[in-house]
């Protein structure tokens, strides 16, 4: 009895000691984590061939797995982004993807939710590398537009950086963004937006009406693909690009779960998420209708995005997936930090992460 008493004791002595150094060791954790962190080079780990990774999931509404539709792919060492919604630098950087190698942006449309982190993703790609390039963003007609809005809303952070920090840090060439505006392609075609190292990017148009324009991209290095589809309903000019591609990256949200929501703002008398809720079924594709794409253009793999609406509560995976099971197999429901890499010259298609 003597003896546990006494080992108790002593368990406590130690429990209090550590908690009372607790300050000092953390600042030695956090000196040898930074340490680790500064030296590591995620993209030289992952080496060859084509690299994804979901930096942001999910669709306007919160999600604590899914933030701002945001699509990261890698390839020649670069790194290439599809989208920059809310979060999606913060985390690139989490996942210790260096944002100072973002070497281009590329916009689907210009809903919020898809551009609504474009002014932190630039801020951070120049400071983070001391810049003396702005980023370059890469879109449709009214691209410009964009960036020139977010480069006026920066102007004055810009001025306080470089006065700060000087050109080490913040060279005033390199902040804010240039636009590349592409004439949108007509059903049938697909312009090449981006081409070198071996990596060609093409832009080809969807079917989000009303807004126009929106557009997909189609990636393609070392023999491998994968083509990020951006806000569309099902859009047979999409199956038609997507024929073969190892992985369609493709949007969903279930009329299900949104008409529980219609009916739910209905019953309570709210009018806005009533027409909302009932606006957004005819300008998305569904869960199934993805499938269905999937399964007749004869993809690898299908990785769900932009998932609508959040999947909050236990089993609603399981009734936003309801009936694609019945249509195509090999598919995952993304989250942030969701990722792929496709190797180089092969049929090989493997999931390296499933989560942050």
């Amino acid at each position: 009895m003597k003896k546990r008493y006494l080992f108790a004791v002593v368990l406590l002595i130690l429990a209090l000691l550590i908690y009372s150094l607790r300050g000092p060791i953390a600042e030695r954790i956090l000196a040898r984590g930074m340490e680790a962190a500064m030296s590591t080079d995620t993209l030289a780990d992952l080496g060859e061939g084509l690299h994804l990774v979901l930096c942001g999931a999910g669709g306007p509404l919160p999600d604590k797995k899914r933030s701002g539709a945001c699509v990261a792919v890698v390839a020649d060492g670069k790194i290439f982004v599809v989208d920059a919604g809310t979060n999606g630098a913060r985390n690139l950087n989490a996942m210790r993807y260096p944002i100072g190698e973002i070497s281009r942006v590329f916009l689907t449309h210009f809903h919020s939710d898809h551009i609504d982190g474009l002014g932190e993703m630039a801020t951070l790609r120049w400071v983070s590398a001391g810049h003396t390039d702005k980023l370059m963003v890469i879109g449709p007609e009214g691209v410009k537009r964009v960036t020139d809005g977010f480069n006026d809303a920066y102007s004055q952070d810009a001025v306080y950086r470089h006065d700060h920090h000087g050109d080490t840090v913040a060279p005033l060439s390199g902040h804010g963004m240039t636009a590349v505006e592409y004439p949108l392609p007509a059903d049938g075609e697909i312009i090449t937006v981006y081409e070198a190292g071996g990596l060609r990017v093409q832009m080809l148009a969807v079917d989000h009406a009303p807004v126009s324009p929106a557009v997909a991209y189609l990636f393609s290095y070392q023999g491998r693909s994968l083509l990020v589809s951006g806000d569309t309903a099902r859009s047979a000019n999409l199956q038609q690009f997507a024929e073969g591609v190892d992985l369609l990256v493709h949007e969903a949200l279930a009329p299900n779960l949104v008409g529980i929501m219609n009916r739910a703002a209905e019953n309570t008398g709210n009018a806005v998420m009533a027409k909302i809720t009932a606006d957004i079924l005819d300008y998305h594709a569904s869960p199934v209708e993805a499938a269905e794409i999937a399964r007749d253009a004869g993809v690898g793999h299908l990785l769900y995005y932009h998932i609508v609406p959040p999947l909050v509560l236990p089993g609603m995976e399981a009734a936003w997936l309801d009936g694609v099971d019945d249509v195509f197999s090999d598919y995952t429901v993304g989250q942030d930090g969701t990722s792929f890499t496709l190797p180089p010259n092969s049929d090989e298609i493997i999931l390296t992460g499933s989560g942050l």
